[in-house]
């Protein structure tokens, strides 16, 4: 079972994105691919849909694909509710079931966190993307400095000194990098950005649904949490403190052949 099966039942109620911002990353994909009569888009690590759904309600020749079965179910379920269906396969990132040069367009997004073996992964996004097609990778940006991420450098710390320290390396930055050095066109912009209200109860609350979190052992999960909560209330005051956060959603193109034209 893979760590994400665990997190698929609850992963949408704590980390949907707000109304407009799906459909504005659909808006700035089929930007970045450029003059494409519909063209075939492949989402790497679909998840739950959140960011693939308006593209299957468009009625885009999209095909989603993750490793996690539990998430997919997720995603039937969200297109059944729209009364539509899906095209999606559970498959390994790192051997994707399709020829090369199959799609016009592959989406990496929200996908690389930890992830150890992304240049595999990125490597078979781009075999199975045609020549003059576009990889596109995306993330949100919260505050550096924000609640989340001062709570989420906390936990880390505290499970390195309980002894179960994992790769909490956000490795988007060096795909970017390594992309960008091969890509002859790079195309960067912002989809969407919104405000939002974070406290220290609901990072607790979310971050135990986490995929990786939520795949260690119960008392550690438990210890950690315990000592987190103490260390949130001490240092914001109160563990309902509410502070206001811009985040914004930003995406990456990168072209590896010219188009005829330019």
């Amino acid at each position: 079972m893979s760590s994400y099966d665990i997190a698929a039942p609850s992963f949408d109620h704590h980390r949907a994105l707000p109304d407009g911002v799906a459909p504005a990353i659909r808006a700035a994909v089929f930007a970045s691919i450029g003059d494409v009569r519909q063209p075939r888009l492949l989402d790497l690590g679909a998840g739950t849909g959140r960011i693939g759904w308006p593209f299957v309600a468009a009625g885009d020749d999209y095909v989603g694909v993750d490793l996690s079965l539990g998430m997919l179910r997720a995603f039937v379920a969200r297109a059944e509710c729209g009364d539509l269906s899906a095209r999606l396969a559970q498959a390994d990132g790192q051997r994707l079931p399709f020829s090369d040069g199959t799609f016009d367009a592959v989406l990496l997004i929200q996908v690389f966190g930890g992830m150890r073996r992304w240049r595999t992964v990125v490597t078979e996004a781009q075999r199975v993307l045609r020549r003059t097609g576009t990889l596109v990778t995306g993330r949100t940006v919260a505050p550096a400095d924000g609640i989340d991420a001062q709570m989420k450098q906390h936990l880390a710390d505290l499970l390195d000194t309980m002894g179960v320290g994992r790769n909490q390396r956000n490795v988007h930055d060096e795909v970017r990098h390594w992309l960008g050095t091969a890509a002859r066109r790079v195309t960067s912009v912002i989809a969407a950005s919104w405000n939002t209200q974070r406290t220290p109860n609901g990072f607790l609350v979310r971050h135990r649904t986490g995929a990786q979190f939520a795949a260690l052992p119960e008392p550690v999960k438990d210890e950690a949490m315990r000592r987190l909560e103490l260390w949130a209330a001490e240092t914001f005051g109160s563990l309902d403190a509410v502070f206001s956060e811009l985040h914004v959603f930003e995406l990456h193109s990168f072209k590896f052949a010219e188009e005829a034209g330019y």
